[in-house]
């Protein structure tokens, strides 16, 4: 594996310590770790080894996840165990049509004190590392505002004072098909918010097979963490240090330009059946997560193939797709495919 030559740090170079051998050790403890972390997940979790990597490359990167799956397809029990393993503080929020913003916030009550009464704020459940918004697509909007400022800010506010978050801070939502009774689209604006949306879908027979057997025997045996908080702020940092070319920059960005209708190079298919394409996080979180995947493998580089190998859930929650794109059949999926079609990768 190629180490990875970070800058110079004048604080470590004083303290004697090489920060070349301290970003090695990092990336080394990283590959190694992943293996030791699907070990751990491999005892409650079977199958899914495309789901577990998106959801693995977007907690590296600090982004958030937005998980799509029909119930009963262990969407909650696989992001309480990647708490376990990274040992972060958890916590699951149900929400309902009737969760009102200080239910996650927090809420200040009056209390007795030897000054006498007086406020005190008492936090709520997203003052955590990770949080998982179960069904939240059932919620209402002014719910959903108090949660945005969360995942954008990494702050809330109660009473007009603002409440930092501690980091790491993670949020991974869980969604059913909004074709369900009682659910509606999340709003564009908090849609882009998420690094990727993770689809679910069911599993193959004998893998069920495997998964009804282990589920109606013993108990499974406990999760041991193999990684902490400080671990995951230390490859955040180590992340951005990967080395990219330009040129893998520009098919990033290109792919998103493409997706946008009535823009100069916009192909044919994209005027035709899309309303509303990416934006500029859309390559922010392609390169960000070719970056993390490139480092997994064991790579110091990042290659095209790290690009399209998370364009589709990178991008098919940011491509807005109208009326006719739905009476043609056709799907995000579909016109992710398409972009990758059109737009040829660099020669490198």
């Amino acid at each position: 594996m190629t180490a990875i030559q970070p800058p110079l740090d004048p604080a470590a170079a004083e303290a004697g310590t090489s920060p070349y051998r301290l970003q090695r050790e990092g990336v080394e403890r990283l590959v190694a770790g992943r293996s030791r972390l699907e070990r751990e997940l491999g005892k409650v979790i079977v199958g899914q080894q495309a789901v577990i990597e998106q959801l693995l490359i977007a907690l590296l990167a600090g982004g958030h996840c937005l998980i799509t799956g029909a119930p009963g397809l262990a969407k909650t029990l696989l992001v309480k165990s990647l708490a376990r393993i990274l040992d972060l503080k958890f916590q699951r929020i149900q929400f309902t049509p009737d969760l009102m913003p200080a239910d996650i916030t927090g809420t200040e009550i009056l209390q007795d004190s030897p000054e006498g009464r007086k406020l005190v704020f008492v936090r709520g459940p997203l003052f955590a590392n990770m949080i998982l918004a179960d069904e939240i697509n059932r919620t209402p909007p002014k719910t959903q505002a108090a949660l945005l400022e969360a995942m954008q800010e990494l702050q809330v506010t109660a009473a007009g004072v603002r409440y930092p978050l501690d980091p790491p801070f993670f949020v991974l939502a869980t969604q059913n098909p909004i074709e369900m009774e009682g659910t509606y689209p999340l709003p564009e604006a908090q849609l882009d918010r998420f690094m990727f949306n993770v689809v679910i879908d069911y599993l193959p027979l004998e893998e069920e097979v495997a998964v009804v057997t282990r589920t109606t025997a013993e108990p499974p045996a406990e999760l041991e963490p193999v990684f902490t908080g400080p671990d995951v702020l230390l490859f955040h940092r180590l992340i951005r240090q990967v080395p990219i070319a330009a040129e893998i920059v520009r098919y990033a960005v290109a792919i998103a330009a493409a997706s946008r209708p009535r823009q100069p190079g916009a192909p044919e298919f994209v005027d035709q059946w899309v309303s509303w394409g990416a934006g500029t996080r859309a390559p922010q979180y392609l390169v960000l997560g070719a970056k993390v995947r490139a480092l997994l493998q064991g790579r110091a580089h990042v290659a095209a193939d790290d690009i399209r190998a998370l364009a589709l859930p990178t991008l098919r929650h940011r491509i807005l797709l109208n009326y006719r794109a739905e009476a043609d059949g056709i799907r995000p999926e579909t016109m992710v495919q398409r972009l990758l079609d059109h737009v040829a990768p660099p020669l490198i």
